[in-house]
C-alpha cells in the first residue's frame, strides 16, 4: 500500500493487485468481482510490499515498490489559519470502510533505514498502516493511511479501495474512544513515475485523511504495481468517546 509515505499511499482499470509502501505514504474499486480478476492476473505477486509516502526528500527506489517510492515528509507546523472541525491528537486503532466491508486494525509506519516508509505487515492481509510521525485522523492536517491491495497469499485489506465512492464515509476508531468520520471527496490512480507528492502530502488548514495502496497493471517482470490509488476525503463529524 501500497504510507504515507518516496510516495506510502481512483478509479481507472487494473490488471493486477500486489502492496509495497513508498512513494506514497504514505502507504491509497470495479466490483467484487473485478477486484478478484486482478488477483488472478497478477500470480506471481511483489515480493517488496510497501505504501506511498509523502516526500521531504527524493530518494530513487533501490527495488520496486507496489504503493510508491516517496520518502515521508517531516513533521509540519501548520502555517495556514484552520479550517473547519477538527480533533484533539489520538493514535487510530480501527478503521472501518462500511460501503467496502473493510474492518481492520491499525499499526504505526516509521520511515526505514532505505529512506521509504515500512509497509504494513504482509503476514496480516486485513492490517492498514498509518504514519505514525504525522498527523493523527481527526487533526489538522493529511493524516496517511497505507494498506495493501493483495499480499502472496491473497486479497488484502485495501483491494477494494479503487471503487470507494465520492460521499462513502470512512470511520476511524481512536485510542482515547473517539470516532473520527471521514467524508470521501475523490478516489484517484496516479502513475508511480508521476505521483503528485505535494498535493497527497502538503499540510492542510483542515483535517482531511488520505488513503493509500498500490494500482493499476502488475508488471511481473519489475515486480511492481505501475500506479498507486489514492482516496482523498475531510473530516465530516466527530463522536467523544
Amino acid at each position: 500500500m501500497a504510507a504515507a509515505p518516496q510516495s506510502p499511499g481512483s478509479t481507472p482499470s487494473r490488471t493486477a493487485p500486489g502492496s509495497t509502501l513508498g512513494r506514497a505514504l504514505m502507504w491509497p474499486a470495479v466490483a467484487a468481482g473485478l477486484g478478484m480478476l486482478l488477483i488472478y492476473n497478477s500470480i506471481n505477486p511483489p515480493v517488496d510490499d510497501k505504501p506511498p509516502a509523502p516526500p521531504a526528500a527524493a530518494v530513487a527506489p533501490a527495488v520496486p515498490e507496489v504503493l510508491g517510492s516517496h520518502a515521508p515528509p517531516p513533521p509540519v507546523t501548520p502555517s495556514k489559519a484552520p479550517v473547519g472541525p477538527s480533533m484533539s491528537r489520538s493514535v487510530p486503532t480501527r478503521l472501518q470502510i462500511p460501503s467496502l466491508a473493510v474492518n481492520a486494525p491499525f499499526t504505526g509506519l516509521a520511515v526505514g533505514a532505505d529512506g521509504r516508509l515500512t509497509p504494513p505487515p504482509a503476514n496480516d492481509p486485513n492490517m492498514v498502516g498509518w504514519f505514525k510521525h504525522g498527523v493523527t485522523p481527526g487533526e489538522r492536517g493529511a493524516a496517511i493511511v497505507a494498506g495493501h491491495v493483495d499480499t502472496m497469499t491473497g486479497p488484502a485489506v485495501f483491494l477494494q479501495l479503487q471503487f470507494l465512492k465520492p460521499g462513502a464515509t470512512v470511520d476511524i476508531i481512536r485510542a482515547d474512544g473517539s470516532v473520527a468520520t471521514f467524508k470521501v471527496d475523490s478516489v484517484e490512480t496516479f502513475s508511480k513515475a508521476n505521483f503528485p507528492d505535494k498535493r497527497v502530502y502538503s499540510d492542510t488548514p483542515s483535517a482531511q485523511l488520505r488513503l493509500i495502496t498500490c494500482g493499476g497493471a502488475y508488471n511481473k517482470k519489475v515486480k511492481d504495481y505501475e500506479d498507486n490509488v489514492v482516496a482523498f476525503a475531510h473530516l465530516d463529524s466527530s463522536k467523544n468517546g
